[in-house]
């Protein structure tokens, strides 16, 4: 077993890498983001995921796919976006991924991600560059094709609609509904095909509408509240949104050959 390495604390005017004020070298996007492009393997660090994620002030996500429960956090550092990923299955340490369309200088790469870490190289346990790698015990994930990432949809909106601060941070209509937007439009379109329709011909929701204003206007019957919304109507748009999707996927589990 592989000997964790200790890093340190993130520096004193360091904020959160989901906030735009300087400091912080790493800007943190959604890890849904990262599905949009494949990723090619960098390095395994012998250094825990949430270690990174407390020194650069990352949120971890959770999410699945086919290989099991997922943890990571999608950043980007130096102009290269990083994706920092732990399978349940797989062994301790940090699994670091790139953009395959990213920068091809990949020990040039990992000094940035080491810089800002605070760690030298000996924190590489194997890399693609060869720095540590030994080609008779090469991480598996490195062979699953992770530019092919399957995502479980079902069991990505059951972590969803628990946790879903940890996926958007302040739980607003519109932050909850862009980020499933974005997520659909990674996967392909399949969580939410159909959804139009469905809400059109079961809640009478005008056909001509995009799904979240559909969404608004079975939730608010009324009419649209004003805006700003206040922090009760964004709780009862999200609530009457996830309860009208629960609706919908019980819905799509009946038919064959459905997704989720």
């Amino acid at each position: 077993m592989t000997e964790m390495i200790s890093l340190p604390g993130p520096e004193a005017d360091w904020a959160s890498a989901t906030s735009p004020t300087p400091g912080n070298p790493a800007r943190q996007c959604s890890v849904f983001q990262a599905a949009t492009e494949p990723l090619i393997a960098l390095a395994l660090l012998s250094v825990e995921l949430d270690s990174v994620a407390r020194r650069l002030r990352l949120t971890v996500e959770e999410s699945w796919d086919e290989h099991g429960a997922l943890r990571a956090a999608f950043f980007t550092l130096d102009g290269t976006d990083f994706v920092v990923t732990r399978h349940e299955r797989d062994p301790a340490g940090t699994y670091v991924w790139v953009r395959k369309s990213g920068p091809v200088d990949p020990a040039g790469r990992m000094a940035v991600l080491l810089a800002a870490l605070g760690v030298g190289p000996d924190a590489v346990s194997y890399s693609t560059w060869g720095v540590g790698t030994d080609l008779s015990h090469l991480p598996a994930a490195w062979s699953r094709g992770r530019g092919g990432r399957r995502e479980s949809h079902q069991r990505f909106w059951e972590g969803f609609s628990r946790r879903t601060g940890m996926y958007v941070g302040r739980v607003t209509y519109e932050g909850v509904t862009a980020f499933l937007d974005g997520y659909d439009h990674a996967g392909g379109g399949v969580l939410l095909s159909g959804l139009t329709e469905w809400l059109a011909d079961t809640k009478r929701a005008g056909q001509n509408l995009v799904w979240s204003a559909q969404v608004v206007g079975v939730v608010f019957p009324g009419g649209r509240p004003a805006e700003p919304w206040s922090p009760e109507e964004h709780r009862q748009a999200v609530a009457g949104l996830f309860a009208l999707l629960d609706e919908f996927f019980a819905h799509l589990q009946g038919q064959p050959d459905a997704t989720p």
